[in-house]
């Protein structure tokens, strides 16, 4: 039995309004609001009114995140804390013109793996600068016959362009409907945000080559084989759940590590 890692292709895989100055404060009322009573109903007072406009706005502007209070929050990531808005600021005083560069997409990834493919990620972990700014990059390299096996990004939506080469790339809808497209250079295709989806290279003999950017510092990544096959979830469920015999469940869990 041969195992293998598909996770080896991945190469290290105040807010401030403008608008605030047209909103008029109420001056200090002289007595305290009160009611207005008309046919039985209680009518809210014009200072009623205003102050309840000024509660939402406030309430907007302290709901936002931390990052939009200022002008970028390079990520601390050996802090080693991780919130849903993303890691803590770098001391602005510590933060220099090389913290928002980032070289890795220039060199090819490995794409010697079962694959033939490989995705050289620019996320947070890798490129801190894109920390609370709700985007980030891959390179993604496909040798002749390489693929990227159906998969999901729960965080972000995707879009991808073919810098060379030829490729085939697909997503599911939730309805199960198909969308299917063989792109060329030039080319870009969106992927919907946790809708499964695939890449194949389609230039015959030749390599491909596309840079993908996400709507978020950190997609995150769940591949449809190692979902099934490559945990310890028994056999006899997945055959129930997925229809495979025992002799194609026991071989792919061989195949991706799995166990069970």
């Amino acid at each position: 039995k041969v195992k293998i890692d598909l996770n080896g292709c991945y190469q290290n895989t105040n807010w401030s309004s403008p608008y605030l100055s047209i909103y008029s404060y109420p001056k200090p009322l002289k007595k305290p609001p009160h009611h207005h009573q008309e046919k039985g109903k209680i009518i809210p007072s014009s200072s009623t009114t205003t102050m309840l406009h000024i509660f939402l706005l406030f309430s907007l502007i302290f709901t936002s995140t931390n990052v939009l209070a200022q002008d970028f929050c390079v990520a601390n990531t050996a802090s080693g804390i991780v919130t849903p808005s993303g890691y803590p600021c770098i001391m602005e005083a510590n933060v220099t013109s090389d913290d928002f560069a980032f070289s890795g997409l220039g060199a090819p990834g490995n794409t010697s793996n079962i694959i033939s493919a490989a995705v050289t990620p620019a996320f947070v972990g890798q490129y801190p600068a894109v920390n609370g700014l709700g985007l980030s990059a891959a390179r993604l390299d496909l040798a002749p016959g390489g693929v990227i096996p159906m998969h999901t990004h729960p965080g972000a939506n995707e879009l991808l362009y073919v810098v060379h080469g030829h490729i085939t790339c697909g997503f599911i809808s939730s309805a199960n409907k198909v969308y299917l497209k063989t792109l060329k250079r030039g080319d870009v295709m969106v992927f919907p945000q946790g809708l499964l989806h695939f890449q194949i290279n389609a230039a015959g003999k030749r390599p491909s080559l596309a840079i993908v950017t996400f709507s978020s510092p950190n997609p995150g990544l769940q591949i449809l084989d190692f979902a099934l096959f490559a945990n310890d979830l028994p056999s006899s469920l997945l055959e129930k759940s997925t229809f495979l015999d025992d002799a194609q469940v026991k071989k792919l869990k061989g195949v991706l590590g799995g166990t069970g």
